[in-house]
């Protein structure tokens, strides 16, 4: 397998792949994927977008993960600044580069891929802070929440209601520029217990 970083045109062209695998992450119905196809591709065209694909050996797509510039008048941006008070919002959506989604194929879990895809993601951002948002769950029993707090991700919101979504949510950032080998090596992660695995920040409809 390698990793390999992608330009809008290169996810334009794998959108079809990019949405299965996304769908076998997260387990979402049809009909949701076609939804969520529509708003991956208006995201190619936003402000400092930046992607990263895991392909193996034959070109299959394995894993991928995106973000681009957070700005006022994008949806989830404008959710997570209302809910922050003013010095907050200051401190992490002035230059913030938003996580959109990170996903890698069920099959492929526990092999490091979604840490490499991060690792790789931040180290193409730019900006001075990175925002991303996902379920609340147990810390120690979820993959995406270990990997977060392994690049050094803190508590932005906790408990965070996103309209249209019955689940809690917390928002999680960091500073960059991610420093060199932020995460030391481990032995892989156990499997998470079954249901969407995805280490996806929340859906959004923008």
């Amino acid at each position: 397998m390698r990793l390999v970083p992608w330009t809008p045109e290169d996810l334009g062209r794998r959108l079809d792949d990019v949405i299965a695998v996304y769908g076998d992450a997260m387990g979402y119905r049809p009909e949701v994927l076609a939804t969520r196809r529509g708003y991956i591709a208006t995201h190619l065209r936003r402000p400092g977008f930046r992607a990263v694909a895991t392909l193996a050996s034959d070109g299959a797509l394995i894993g991928f993960g995106y973000g681009y510039h957070s700005e006022p008048g994008q949806w989830w941006h404008d959710q997570v600044s209302a809910a922050l008070d003013p010095a907050a919002r200051k401190t992490w959506l002035s230059d913030c580069f938003e996580v959109v989604e990170l996903h890698v194929r069920t099959a492929a879990h526990g092999h490091g891929l979604g840490s490499r895809q991060l690792r790789a993601l931040l180290r193409m951002a730019e900006g001075t802070t990175t925002l991303l948002s996902t379920p609340e769950g147990e810390e120690e029993r979820s993959r995406a929440w270990r990997l977060y707090r392994r690049f050094g991700f803190v508590d932005v919101l906790r408990h965070l209601h996103f309209p249209g979504d019955s689940r809690a949510f917390a928002v999680l950032g960091r500073t960059l520029p991610l420093e060199d080998d932020p995460v030391p090596a481990r032995p892989p992660d156990p499997p998470d217990p079954p249901g969407p695995s995805g280490q996806g920040p929340a859906d959004r409809p923008d």
